[in-house]
């Protein structure tokens, strides 16, 4: 009787230290990309936020025109400050809607945008972000910051 054939196969994989160099790649890649994708979510909160605070705006201008007084977000359609939305608690008062933003990243978690009707008509924002985080965070031209100025919704 023959003796089975025994054939050795080489082993095949990878070894540890080409392991290595691939999570390191990937630590490398996740540093850079997990700052820029966090600036990128509170861009879209705080443009997500403006959005639903702007559009309270021409409710208002008619209530204005039509002799009523504001002096709650609902008077101008907006969601009491008891419910607040996915982006913003709002506020309002005779000459301003406030919004505070609601959840994302620290950069605009619990900041205000806050617009103001001038006695001309026009609209002015102002936002609580702070100086260093405005130009991650705000588009440009969108609101300018003005932390001191700016009161949370009731």
């Amino acid at each position: 009787m023959k003796a089975p054939k025994i054939v050795k196969k080489a082993q095949a994989g990878f070894t540890l230290i080409e392991l290595m160099i691939v999570v390191a790649i990937i630590g490398i890649l996740a540093a850079v990309a997990i700052p820029a994708y966090q600036n990128y979510v509170a861009k879209s909160k705080f443009t997500a936020a403006l959005a639903e605070v702007s559009a309270g705006k021409t409710a208002f201008d008619v209530k204005l025109n039509d002799g009523a007084t504001i002096a709650a977000p609902a008077d101008i359609g907006l969601p009491a400050s008891t419910a607040p939305t996915t982006n913003c608690k709002f506020g309002a008062g005779s000459d301003n809607i406030v919004c505070k933003i609601q959840g994302g990243p620290a950069t605009v978690k619990d900041k205000n945008i806050k617009l103001t009707r001038g006695t001309d008509g026009a609209w002015t924002c102002s936002t609580s972000v702070t100086a260093d985080d405005a130009a991650k965070v705000i588009p440009t031209g969108a609101c300018p910051t003005s932390a001191a100025t700016i009161t949370d919704p009731t």
